[in-house]
């Protein structure tokens, strides 16, 4: 049969395709497909079950090396797999360095704690690792919360930071009720049943997503150089004055740290930022003096012999000594003097001076590092970012974890006077450590947030 007349449909080189057949050769694929073919092609339909057939042991003896006899029985375990993958993929490496470093914090304030206790919860409850036990168990709780606060999206925080605030301020309300109770001159901490817990732990991080939502949009409508840029500090103002009223003024300290932190990322003028920083100062002024019991600390503190040895002079005398004690090298792990009963709050406020004392001065200048770490880590979250809430909630953040391992660290050196604040990661204590573990959550998800949009 003669093909028809060949018309010229080239195309470039460039953009050539599969040309359409001719009309005459689909017409001759339409005959091929007659009943007189039909033969063949049953016969190919009849080989095919013969080669899917010699495919199948292939895939079986597969199925069996990776230790199931079916896919069905394997998609529990390549489910887990594919989601804890999808947990730990980020694309940038603030992430890693982030969660890395936090992870090496908790670990060794687990093993700090477990020899600082040790005495202390034996004379209290007839068992060496009670303490111990209860703060690994805050940890196991921790750090799953921290991994599930990265996966929420900036949304979540968005829609939610004012919901937050709120709800941690009343929680803070429940330390003047019958579940709050009073430890060491501070009303900050309630009791359900044989569980405690110190709200204001998480109202920090309340106020830092608060005063990331909101300073942005103050300063976009009022300018930089206007002190109302500074009027969503005023809600944030609440919870503290409730933390206040408890007497905590650590805290305080540490939550007005937090609102300068945040003011300062927002980008106010140094004028504008001035104000804030003079009411503060006024403010821990005033709850200073009024307080016979600070008064103490302060006056020992700047006391050239600290004469009062026997009460405001013996805590921070005995983290000198043992912080001195360890030497270079340190006297070995478990193996500290100070914490037979010597040093008050061993595992809590000066855990310090434990550090310094057992793992020595190698040990101490390893968590200054990792200290410094963590910030290298924040300072580069917020160079990174273009969202001004990222950039304000991560600088507040870090002002707090940084600033308060600054001050703890700077009590147990005897650079300030005794504040009671705990060091984070590290201390003894299930709220702090947790609330710092979200808090780190919170930054690990504005990183993936951010890494998405670069993508």
């Amino acid at each position: 049969m003669s093909n028809p007349p060949r018309t010229d449909n080239r195309q470039p080189p460039s953009r050539r395709s599969a040309p359409l057949p001719p009309a005459s050769n689909r017409q001759a694929s339409s005959r091929d497909a007659s009943p007189r073919n039909a033969s063949s092609l049953n016969a190919s339909s009849r080989n095919a079950p013969s080669r899917n057939a010699s495919a199948r042991p292939t895939l079986s003896r597969a199925s069996a090396s990776t230790g199931g006899s079916g896919g069905s029985s394997d998609s529990p375990f390549l489910t887990a797999r594919i989601t804890l993958g999808r947990v730990f993929r980020a694309d940038s490496p603030n992430f890693f360095l982030l969660l890395g470093v936090t992870t090496v914090l908790v670990i060794i304030g687990l093993l700090m704690v477990l020899s600082a206790s040790s005495v202390d919860s034996f004379l209290k409850t007839g068992q060496f690792f009670s303490a111990f036990g209860r703060q690994a168990a805050y940890a196991a709780i921790g750090l799953p919360a921290m991994m599930f606060v990265s996966q929420l999206p900036m949304v979540f925080w968005r829609k939610w930071a004012m919901t937050i605030l709120v709800i941690g301020s009343f929680a803070q309300l429940l330390v003047f009720t019958p579940l709050g109770y009073e430890s060491g001159g501070n009303r900050n901490w309630i009791q359900i049943g044989g569980v405690t817990a110190q709200p204001s732990e998480f109202l920090k991080i309340a106020i830092a997503l608060w005063l990331g939502l909101t300073l942005p949009k103050s300063i976009e409508r009022n300018g930089a150089n206007n002190w109302r840029a500074l009027v969503p500090v005023v809600p944030a103002l609440v919870p503290v004055g409730l933390v206040l009223l408890g007497g905590d003024l650590g805290t305080v300290i540490i939550m007005g740290m937090i609102i300068i932190g945040a003011i300062f990322f927002s980008g106010v003028s140094l004028r504008i930022l001035s104000i804030p920083i003079i009411l503060g100062a006024a403010m821990v002024g005033l709850m200073a003096v009024t307080s016979p019991n600070r008064m103490a600390r302060i006056f020992s503190f700047l006391s050239a012999n600290c004469s009062d040895y026997a009460n405001s002079c013996w805590q921070p005398l005995h983290g000198k000594w043992a912080l001195a004690g360890g030497g270079i090298f340190g006297v070995g792990l478990g193996n500290s003097k100070a914490k037979w009963s010597w040093l008050p709050e061993a595992e809590n406020d000066f855990i310090f001076a434990i550090i310094g004392e057992e793992l020595g001065l190698i040990g101490a200048v390893l968590v200054l590092v990792l200290f410094v770490l963590v910030a290298v880590a924040f300072m580069r979250i917020v160079k990174d970012t273009a969202d001004p809430m990222v950039r304000i909630a991560t600088g507040a953040i870090m002002v707090w974890i940084i600033g308060q391992a600054f001050v703890n660290i700077g009590v147990v050196l005897g650079v300030f006077p005794v504040l009671g604040v705990p060091l984070p990661f590290v201390s003894s204590g299930g709220t702090a450590l947790i609330s710092a573990l979200l808090a780190v959550g919170v930054v690990l998800s504005f990183t993936r947030a951010s890494s998405r949009v670069g993508r």
